[in-house]
This record gives C-alpha cells, sequence and structure tokens, in this order.
C-alpha cells in the first residue's frame, strides 16, 4: 500500500528539496517549470521524475522565445516506492536533484557514478 501524504505536504517536501540547491546553482536555473503531476504518461513507465527541454549545456546564442523546460515530479510512484515519510524526504530530494542535474546536461550514466540515478 502506498504511504499517505497529503498533496499539500508532498509539494512541502518538493520545495524542500529545492531550497537545498545551493544558490549559485540553483540561480542558474532559467526557463524552467517544475511541476508536481500525481502520474506519468502510461508511455513513459513507472518513473519518478521527468526533465524535458534543452538543457543548459546544449543552449546556444540561438535559444531564445521557447516555452520553458519542464522538470515533473510524479507524486504517485515516490508515494508507492517507500513506506515512511523520512524515506519520502529522502527520495523526493534525490529525484528533484536528478531532475536539476539533467537541466545542466548530466546525464543518467554520470548521475549514476555520483549515486543519483
Amino acid at each position: 500500500m502506498a504511504l499517505q501524504v497529503s498533496p499539500e505536504r508532498f509539494e512541502e517536501l518538493v520545495d524542500e528539496a529545492l531550497a537545498e540547491i545551493p544558490d549559485q546553482l540553483f540561480d542558474l536555473v532559467e526557463n524552467c517549470a517544475l511541476i508536481v503531476a500525481e502520474e506519468p504518461e502510461p508511455e513513459m513507465g513507472d518513473v519518478l521524475g521527468f526533465y524535458d527541454g534543452t538543457p543548459l549545456s546544449e543552449r546556444t546564442s540561438q535559444y531564445s522565445g521557447v516555452l520553458p523546460d519542464r522538470i515533473l515530479i510524479f507524486r504517485g510512484p515516490l508515494l508507492r516506492l517507500v513506506s515512511s515519510e523520512d524515506e519520502l524526504v529522502e527520495e523526493v530530494r534525490i529525484t528533484v536533484w536528478h531532475e536539476i542535474a539533467h537541466f545542466f546536461g548530466i546525464d543518467d550514466d554520470e548521475l549514476d557514478d555520483l549515486g543519483y540515478a
């Protein structure tokens, strides 16, 4: 059975994870929206989060006038993964940081080496 946490509390945990990102990195995140969604689209599988956009490392001087990138954090899969709120806090933190890393152009292999995959 999935852990029960209100949507408001879940969003607080996401905000707390964002607040832990060092300012010098967080200040570089631009044209990117973080969205908490209940479930991923079926074709995505049971992912915890998803980055959709052009990584900062690939943006050139031609990057302008585009819709914001999106970081999606999926509440349902995260709640099903854990059995306590302490575990949820850690998994939300890892997921948020993982997707922010994708914004910077860090791929899954590099994240795996760092313990965030």
